[in-house]
């Protein structure tokens, strides 16, 4: 890898186009529908609910680890990792030949019968959590994941009540969505009796005052209103993502996590880490984003990295918690599909030897200190924040009353997708960038993509 070369102290006063850094791949000449017949048959035959990010939509046809390409040929440097998926590299040789490999030998058999692969993907994944938490349920979908999880956190309990946090997303589902805490993902039809959102720890956009510190002791404070008061005064469970993923990578400080467990954990709840979007050594310093935090959940969801683009997530938990599960029969077609665990088993592999989490920590330190530099030189960026590959830039009309810039984060998306890479955006306004491409990127994609964003933000500010 090349992630120790130095920086470019140029990316942010250049003003020639940025040059993409070569890629020896050659796509293969496309010969299906047109863009235009897709985009027709598509608003014809497709839920009218689902949408493209661009103004005109892109086709990607191909991809090859950091790299995805159009209809045309044309060369994409993937800073999103669809949607923090793609861990280890789109078509990643080792993981496409587990799944063929495995595609041509049994391509689906059920929990009801053995396997090799569904218990060694358990193993694999129990040597990567800390001691005691080594019991995992497989499933599809980080949603699904979620409902399981607080659904084994009440029968273990035998309390109802959830606590989630503000700006929290934790999936689409029925049930999942109320424990989601954004306005613009929430269906009115939804029932969420049940469920409460205590204040989100990050400090940027805290209605407390004080260090990021103190900030964090006082949301961790509100829980604990929030159950007095809200509630019976005993939870079934609290669940958060260690750093928020579409809310716009934002999280507390170090130690909001272990106050806010104390605090549940007091009136009778357990611990539920969302690593949907963090685990897997995306945060760099750890395999996990829970251990940047000094803290041990009682139950960790894993979704879309643990697949690298396979449908496949997981609940891990402990034995006792698990046992409460039996008093009924659990059952899930497709959780622990041969071809799936085969993916799943692959990507662990290769996390370890491609050393992907020591990727994330230097390529990520080197992105987000460009990134706070570009801070310096464009007053529309007003914070820049997360861990390894887990970043995000939230955007602002005005630093000094945070005013969101909505209009300048879609200019800013569609300068990048027209200079080669794709970002994607979230927060409760669609105002911060998220920045969490593949893991295998390189120190020269990350300098790519600094100048990128340079010369997005200088054609913003020229408006």
């Amino acid at each position: 890898m090349t992630a120790t070369l130095p920086l470019k102290e140029a990316a942010s006063t250049k003003t020639s186009r940025p040059q993409m850094p070569p890629s020896d791949h050659k796509p293969r000449p496309y010969a299906g529908p047109s863009r235009e017949e897709v985009i027709a048959t598509r608003k014809q035959y497709a839920n009218p609910a689902i949408f493209t990010i661009y103004k005109e939509p892109i086709m990607i046809v191909e991809g090859h680890m950091q790299w995805l390409f159009d209809e045309t040929g044309k060369r994409y440097l993937d800073m999103f990792g669809g949607i923090v998926t793609v861990s280890c590299g789109h078509c990643h040789p080792k993981i496409t030949k587990a799944i063929h490999d495995q595609v041509d030998t049994l391509q689906h058999g059920t929990t009801i019968y053995l396997h090799p692969g569904m218990p060694t993907l358990a193993k694999k994944l129990a040597s990567k959590m800390p001691k005691g938490l080594d019991v995992t349920y497989f499933v599809n979908s980080g949603s699904e994941a979620n409902d399981l999880a607080i659904q084994m956190a009440r029968l273990y309990t035998g309390n109802n009540d959830v606590v989630a946090l503000r700006n929290a997303y934790h999936g689409a589902s029925p049930f999942s969505n109320t424990l989601t805490s954004h306005s613009t993902w929430k269906y009115p039809t939804n029932i969420s009796a049940g469920i409460h959102h205590a204040i989100n720890p990050d400090a940027y956009r805290s209605p407390f005052a004080g260090t990021p510190e103190e900030i964090a002791s006082k949301s961790a404070a509100d829980i604990r209103d929030l159950i007095r008061f809200s509630t019976s005064g005993k939870v079934a469970a609290f669940i958060a993502e260690p750093i928020q993923g579409v809310g716009g990578a934002t999280h507390g400080a170090k130690n909001y996590l272990k106050e806010a467990y104390a605090i549940v954990r007091e009136y009778g709840g357990l611990c539920i880490a969302d690593e949907v979007q963090t685990g897997f050594g995306r945060t760099g310093d750890h395999y996990w984003g829970f251990q940047n935090f000094d803290v041990v959940p009682d139950f960790v969801v894993m979704a879309k990295g643990i697949g690298n683009g396979v449908p496949l997530a997981a609940v891990t938990t402990r034995m006792e918690i698990a046992q409460a599960l039996t008093q009924r029969i659990h059952f899930n077609t497709f959780g622990g599909n041969p071809v799936c665990m085969a993916a799943g088993n692959a990507v662990l592999d290769v996390i370890d030897e491609d050393g992907l989490q020591e990727n994330s920590r230097v390529v990520g330190a080197r992105l987000k200190s460009g990134l706070q530099k570009l801070q310096k030189e464009h007053n529309v960026i007003g914070d820049v924040r997360g861990m390894g590959l887990m970043l995000g830039v939230e955007l602002v009309r005005d630093r000094g009353t945070k005013e969101p810039a909505k209009a300048e984060a879609m200019e800013v998306l569609e300068a990048t997708r027209e200079l080669g890479m794709l970002i994607g955006k979230g927060g409760i306004d669609n105002t911060v960038l998220r920045i969490k491409p593949p893991m295998c990127i390189t120190a020269a994609d990350a300098d790519f993509a600094l100048d990128v964003l340079h010369h997005a933000f200088l054609s913003v500010e020229a408006n």
